[in-house]
């Protein structure tokens, strides 16, 4: 693949992955606090739709893991993006949870595929090329969340949730326009490899394994309510500005921490990252400014992606046989306990629920602490096949 080719390529898999992610999964983020003003929704329902996608996502990424060749099919890439942009045009239609806690899964199974297909052809066709190319890919994610925090805030003067939802289908039918013909992973030349498994790496398998695990737990509280919890106490636009703002962090992250992680220890980075993390998590519970609610954004789309980034290469350097797959159908499962474990503490508001979950991630931090001690760097680089070949359903989310 020719220089040129190869940005191609990377711009199309990054409008993908903005139309899946950015969009069709965390569009619900900003949009919240809107229908709960507009449309009657609970802060209780609000978590059950937020349960729901994460629960649809959990599906596809499974399918993508257990069939691989949905993984490299375009027709499910087209499919899936074109069921996506169809269920964000179909939100304002029904006035009722139900239909929209479908309509949510829906969209998590969709998402959760699109994600699959472009983030393995990212990790294939660009593998020979600079790896801040592949990173500047799944800055597509932090793209799609500024895109869609941006038309949200420029709705907010009417309050409109249904026009907001529409106009988050008409970004991601734009988007699906753009990555309409992005290539595949390309089939196996032969029987797949993956590589041995290395002895005494359980261990630290494990600590990764919870600390990813309990990131799943303690991100996504955060990323479907800290609009509305900065809403609670900061003028109306700054909530929405906020969610601009995540996206905006994100776009570089995945790039920064990977060329980061080629420079130092990854577990140390793990380490740092989820503390900031925290930190950011917890800013807009402790004061209600809006100079911490805008830190907290930035803080947190300059983490939540690199998390990911480097989480997953440390299993595979690791050589723990499907690394990647387990790593994210833990972190799929975190996402999905996470809203309903803050759901008793909403009737508060949010600052409890940002507060339990900025604990729960120093929790992941500590887990990556304990993945530091003894860690074998001497395994050297990671496994070729497992980073060119991985299934990181779960990487943003993703």
């Amino acid at each position: 693949m020719t220089p040129t080719s190869a940005r191609s390529h990377a711009a199309r898999a990054g409008a993908a992955l903005a139309a899946g992610m950015g969009v069709g999964r965390f569009v619900y983020t900003p949009i919240l606090p809107l229908m709960q003003a507009r449309a009657g929704l609970s802060a209780a329902a609000g978590a059950h739709l937020a349960t729901a996608n994460y629960a649809g996502y959990l599906v596809g990424a499974l399918a993508g893991t257990l069939a691989p060749a949905l993984v490299r099919s375009r027709a499910v890439l087209r499919g899936s993006l074109l069921l996506l942009t169809a269920s964000l045009a179909a939100m304002p239609l029904p006035r009722s949870t139900v239909p929209w806690v479908l309509l949510r899964l829906l969209a998590g199974g969709a998402s959760a595929l699109v994600f699959v297909v472009a983030a393995a052809a990212v990790l294939h066709h660009l593998r020979e090329h600079p790896a801040h190319l592949s990173g500047w890919s799944f800055g597509g994610v932090g793209a799609g969340i500024a895109l869609s925090g941006l038309l949200v805030l420029a709705l907010r003067p009417v309050a409109d949730w249904r026009a907001a939802w529409w106009a988050a289908a008409a970004l991601a039918g734009v988007l699906t326009a753009l990555s309409w013909n992005l290539r595949p992973e390309d089939p196996p030349a032969g029987p797949a490899r993956g590589p041995a498994a290395t002895a005494g790496t359980h261990r630290w398998f494990g600590a990764l394994f919870v600390s990813y695990f309990l990131e799943g737990v303690g991100y996504i509280v955060a990323g479907t309510f800290l609009v509305a919890a900065i809403g609670q106490d900061s003028p109306g636009w700054v909530g929405s500005g906020a969610w601009v703002l995540v996206g905006l962090a994100a776009v570089p992250s995945a790039a920064l921490w990977a060329r980061l992680g080629r420079r130092w220890s990854r577990p140390g980075l793990l380490l740092t990252a989820l503390v900031v993390q925290a930190a950011g998590i917890a800013l807009p519970a402790v004061t209600g400014s809006t100079a911490a609610a805008l830190g907290s954004a930035v803080l947190f789309g300059a983490t939540f992606l690199g998390v990911s980034t480097l989480a997953l290469a440390t299993g595979a350097h690791l050589r723990f046989p499907r690394s990647v797959a387990l790593l994210t159908a833990g972190y799929s499962v975190g996402q999905i306990l996470g809203p309903p474990a803050v759901a008793p503490l909403l009737r508060h508001g949010y600052h409890q629920a940002l507060l339990l979950a900025a604990a729960v991630v120093v929790a992941a931090a500590a887990a990556a602490a304990v993945l530091r001690i003894g860690f074998p760097h001497h395994l050297g680089t990671e496994s070729t096949e497992q980073v060119r070949r991985p299934r990181p359903a779960g990487a943003t989310g993703s």
